[in-house]
């Protein structure tokens, strides 16, 4: 019987993740499917791990050929498939198990030529986070659109999260180029050809950021890869040659914005003897653009234009380190060199006083000396919230001279608050006068509503001055900020509001879980509803689905069993890298009213393992009770700093050793400092000496040339050899960050995408 969806999977050189991306093909919910896995002359032993799978499932089938590169290798997948739809999956990738289900299901309802889902990024160091390249094509779902109509689709620039009608593939001819960048050219023109298409901002594709930056987006600067990337450009360029002006302009503008600026850093890293082909090769893509659009770049950017149109190298190369080394911290594209005194608007950059470049792209544009802020800690105080964070005019030196004013807006109304100004690093790595803490008494914050409160921020420096909500949650507390009772019935939970504004809730007699025990199958759940007979439901946010749980009342307080071996037993996880399935609780009255459960049942979380599983139920970012069920993973739970010891404890699941690690730039190769493991009845903890984390320490300046920069990892390592890093418990992220000064470093443990990593500067 003839597949319905066909899998394209070319394989080279992927012996180490080939197995995890065929098992999460073979985990799909959209089971109707054939896997064509295409073997490109791979020298390792993956062919050996794709034939295991094809001997077991009959679905997966393998293809060889010498080796060609990806784009043909798909090429020949294609030619080999049968199904009514077609999708492209990379080796060292992972697929959630509901994405094809929700593609084609999209798709069989609107008739589209095609469909797209999000993307995550992921490795084992950093763990799961938003792919900022897929952020604003699929920020909707949209159905039954064209790139006509919305043209942040031009964005959209890979295949591989994407379902597509094989009579529309087959109707145009598709086929993927011999270079690198190969998708963009075929993405594009398959927006351009479609009818319509229909995308979703469910995640559908597990994008993997390899610890060593061996794959081909991590290895930007080699100058074969940018040949390969002016060669996508320019294939892309003469798709939207007679495109509708919206389309035209926005390629032309993303390729400035990406491509361009690519081949600008790369002046920083190429050697001598190469120089003069990149300027070549970059001015081949520059002379395609629209002046226009390259006239509305930023000034930096435009520096950088000209220096090339003049062939300075030395410029380029100063303009490239700049840039790369951190002279633009904090601002990406947009940061520029700090200016001197604030009235001093016409600062030169850095020795390019003499260059052949226009005089006024000396200049800093007045947009880029914005307010910037950012909040860094959130505590409660005896009773208080404590809210510390960092405001700054970017590009200015901030002063005594400033002056900062900073209110809580509840309903409209401004409520003036009282600020303490302190030194703290500020965007350009500096210390300098930009911290700030406020903090909110009892009675200001029994003003606050459901509706977010914010914070208005007025700072003044020189003649300037900039305002803004206070925004730019970091790690640690501001992510996972920690909600208190402020009377008996007022709970308080700070978080993001709707635009990303860090703002302060107020939750009258919530819904919340008060305690909860553990008996040795099960969790028993206590708490109270906000209305009289309530029913408790507990649904998968990513899946959908849910199911009751049955209530013993007491008025309004309720008790739930959760017994723990259905759970286990129906492990299907959502999240592909993780294994991780989450759910989430909701109480609704007899009249349909639902509300949130909130977590107020302590500040540590509850857990069961069995069988290699093991649940947990927590809070969320949100203050809302999880349930979590995942493969063992040792978890931290406190990090303190006892003497010169920093000590890591968790709950015991295991016989691991543990070691801090950083991995090198541009290689697999890793530095571990191994802890001292102890055990007691609390679990395990690993302790490790503070000073062995200090680069000058730990590492040779000889040996890795970013020695004043480290950024630490800790993982468990079992007796296999088999290693992860460890996750932060959401308590510990709200505990969080963990500061700590040796001399002139400065340490911070902090969480960053649920792993637990410690920074020093």
């Amino acid at each position: 019987m003839t597949p319905r969806l066909s899998v394209v999977v070319p394989f080279y050189n992927v012996g180490e993740y080939i197995g995890d991306c065929l098992d999460s093909i073979a985990r799909q919910t959209w089971t109707d499917f054939e896997a064509i896995l295409v073997d490109d002359g791979s020298p390792d032993d993956s062919a050996v791990v794709a034939k295991e799978f094809a001997s077991n499932d009959s679905r997966f089938r393998i293809v060889a050929q010498d080796n060609a590169g990806l784009g043909p290798a798909r090429n020949t997948g294609v030619q080999h498939a049968v199904g009514e739809y077609l999708t492209f999956v990379d080796s060292d990738d992972l697929v959630t198990r509901h994405g094809f289900e929700q593609l084609i299901r999209t798709l069989d309802r609107t008739g589209s030529d095609f469909a797209g889902g999000n993307a995550r990024r992921f490795n084992n160091s950093s763990g799961v986070r938003p792919s900022w390249l897929h952020r604003q094509a699929f920020t909707a779902d949209r159905i039954a659109v064209h790139v006509s109509e919305v043209d942040d689709l031009v964005l959209d620039r890979m295949v591989w999260n994407k379902v597509y009608r094989r009579s529309f593939w087959d109707q145009y001819g598709y086929e993927f180029p011999a270079i690198r960048y190969e998708d963009y050219p075929v993405t594009l023109k398959a927006h351009l050809d479609a009818v319509t298409v229909d995308t979703l901002t469910a995640p559908v594709y597990y994008w993997r950021e390899r610890e060593s930056g061996e794959s081909i987006t991590q290895q930007k600067f080699q100058l074969g890869n940018l040949r390969d990337r002016v060669t996508s450009a320019g294939l892309v360029l003469d798709l939207v040659e007679d495109s509708l002006p919206v389309i035209r302009e926005r390629v032309h503008a993303h390729l400035t914005q990406i491509d361009v600026l690519t081949l600008m850093s790369a002046f920083g890293t190429v050697p001598p003897e190469q120089e003069q082909d990149l300027v070549d090769l970059a001015r081949q893509l520059l002379d395609r653009l629209d002046e226009s659009v390259l006239d509305a770049a930023h000034h930096y950017d435009r520096l950088q234009h000209s220096a090339l149109r003049q062939g300075d190298i030395d410029l380029l190369r100063r303009l490239a380190v700049f840039r790369n080394e951190g002279g633009l911290r904090g601002g990406g594209a947009r940061a520029l060199p700090r200016l001197g005194r604030p009235w001093q608007f016409d600062y030169n950059y850095p020795g390019v006083r003499e260059a052949a470049v226009p005089q006024e792209l000396y200049r800093v544009a007045k947009e880029d000396l914005s307010l910037t802020t950012s909040v860094r800690e959130v505590k409660w105080i005896d009773g208080g919230l404590s809210v510390k964070g960092t405001a700054e005019i970017r590009h200015l030196e901030t002063d005594q001279s400033s002056s900062l004013r900073i209110a809580l807006v509840i309903a409209g109304v401004r409520h003036p608050l009282a600020v303490r100004r302190y030194e703290a690093t500020d965007l350009h790595g500096d210390v300098s006068l930009v911290g700030f803490e406020v903090v909110l008494d009892r009675e200001l914050l029994a003003r606050c509503t459901a509706g977010a409160a914010h914070f208005d921020v007025r700072l003044k420096a020189g003649r300037l001055r900039g305002q803004d909500k206070l925004r730019g949650q970091g790690p640690g507390s501001p992510g996972w900020p920690p909600g208190a009772w402020i009377d008996e019935t007022n709970w308080i939970q700070p978080g993001p509001g709707k635009d990303g504004y860090f703002g302060i809730r107020r939750f009258e007699d919530p819904c919340r879980l008060t305690s909860v025990e553990q008996t040795p199958d099960a969790l028993v759940l206590h708490g109270r509803s906000s209305f009289e007979n309530p029913s408790l439901f507990v649904s998968r946010p990513v899946s959908g689905g849910q199911e009751q749980v049955p209530l013993e009342l007491d008025g309004r307080d309720f008790t739930a069993r959760l017994p723990i071996r259905p759970i286990i037993e129906d492990t299907n996880p959502d999240d592909p890298f993780s294994q991780r399935t989450s759910r989430v609780f909701r109480l609704r009255s007899a009249e349909g009213e639902e509300q949130l459960v909130v977590w107020t049942a302590g500040d540590r979380a509850v857990s069961h393992a069995e069988r290699g599983r093991v649940v947990t139920l927590t809070r969320s970012s949100g203050g809302y009770v999880n349930l979590h069920e995942s493969p063992v993973r040792m978890s931290a739970g406190a990090a303190v700093a006892a003497g010169n010891m920093l000590v890591v404890r968790g709950p015991d699941w295991g016989e691991v050793s543990f070691s801090w690690r950083r991995f090198l730039a541009d290689s697999d190769d890793h530095l571990d400092v191994a802890c001292r493991r102890t055990f007691s009845d609390d679990g395990w903890a690993a302790a490790v000496p503070i000073e062995a984390l200090i680069p000058d320490e730990a590492v040779k300046p000889s040996v890795d040339p970013l020695a004043s920069l480290a950024d630490w990892i800790l993982f468990a390592v079992w007796p296999d050899g088999t290693s992860h890093a460890v996750q932060c418990e959401p308590f510990l992220s709200s505990r969080l960050p963990l500061t700590l000064s040796r001399g002139e470093h400065a340490l911070a443990v902090r969480p960053h995408a649920g792993t637990l990593h410690v920074e020093v500067r």
